[in-house]
């Protein structure tokens, strides 16, 4: 990215008095039936035409006089002295974007990222930024890229991943103190992607799946010794209560055949144990007789 050089030898105020006075010049020749007017009228407009500056609102300009800094301009319309004076680049003062990128960045655990970030900056002293640095734009992107690569290599992979926020305020801080000597402030640093190997993409992807599938065994570890723990609180209950314990079973026995269709086979000792073989029967014969 490149500066934009705004030597702006021409513009729109400076061609239309340009214009006039030779329009003038030749009004007054036509009038007189001499060519000095619009000779004069011609030496006048060309000399409007390169003195003539315009800065607009969010610009500055240096005007140097045979090389020497005499000034900071704009905005506005003002006038040089051709050949004498020139204008250094106009700066423009607006919040600017330099899009930065690291590839193939190793981190501090070793793994290569290609990384890509925004930086917002803008000139706040448009003196400082033309008369101490060559090519502040060029400058500002390089200086982003050096210190990008610096911060991942002082970060781990996780970090880069998960802690975007942070590492884009380490390189706002850390571009701030470089540039501002320079009469540039950094906003902010946005980082936008994080970029890594396909290879490095499915070994993590299924170091993720082995870990669900971790945390899933260790849930069904601990539901399963909670149900002993509750099984084992319900064997004490029963144990001394054998009423209970009938009427626990014969509830199990009904839920095993209360859907139609259901049939459950039940041994004569569970049968005599429960004390079954009296309520069946009277249920059967309840049955019959109806």
């Amino acid at each position: 990215m490149t500066p934009r050089v705004s030597l702006q030898n021409t513009n729109t105020v400076a061609v239309a008095a340009f214009l006039a006075s030779i329009a003038a010049g030749g009004i007054c020749s036509a009038a007189t039936e001499r060519p000095y007017p619009v000779i004069a009228g011609a030496a006048v407009g060309i000399y409007l035409l390169f003195a003539i500056k315009i800065v607009r609102q969010w610009e500055k300009a240096i005007k140097l006089r045979f090389g020497r800094y005499v000034g900071l301009l704009g905005p506005g319309v003002f006038l040089i002295v051709p050949v004498l004076e020139t204008l250094s680049q106009i700066v423009d003062q607006r919040v600017r974007v330099a899009n930065v990128s690291a590839e193939t960045t190793l981190t501090r655990d070793t793994v290569p990222v290609n990384v890509d970030a925004i930086v917002f900056w803008m000139v706040w002293n448009a003196e400082k930024a033309i008369l101490e640095v060559e090519s502040y734009v060029d400058a500002i992107t390089m200086s982003s890229q050096t210190a990008l690569r610096e911060s991942i290599g002082r970060h781990d992979l996780h970090q880069a991943l998960s802690e975007r926020e942070m590492l884009g305020q380490e390189l706002q801080r850390l571009l701030d103190q470089k540039t501002n000597p320079w009469g540039i402030t950094v906003q902010s640093v946005e980082i936008r992607d994080v970029q890594i190997p396909a290879a490095l993409q499915d070994a993590m992807s299924r170091e993720a799946q082995a870990e669900r599938e971790r945390r899933a065994r260790v849930i069904l570890g601990t539901a399963e010794t909670e149900i002993a723990d509750k099984f084992a609180s319900a064997a004490e209950t029963y144990k001394d209560n054998p009423v209970a314990l009938h009427l626990r079973a014969m509830n199990m026995l009904y839920e095993a055949i209360k859907e139609r269709g259901s049939m459950i086979i039940v041994p004569s000792s569970a049968v005599e144990t429960m004390g079954l073989g009296g309520s069946l029967a009277a249920s059967a014969l309840a049955k019959n007789q109806s």
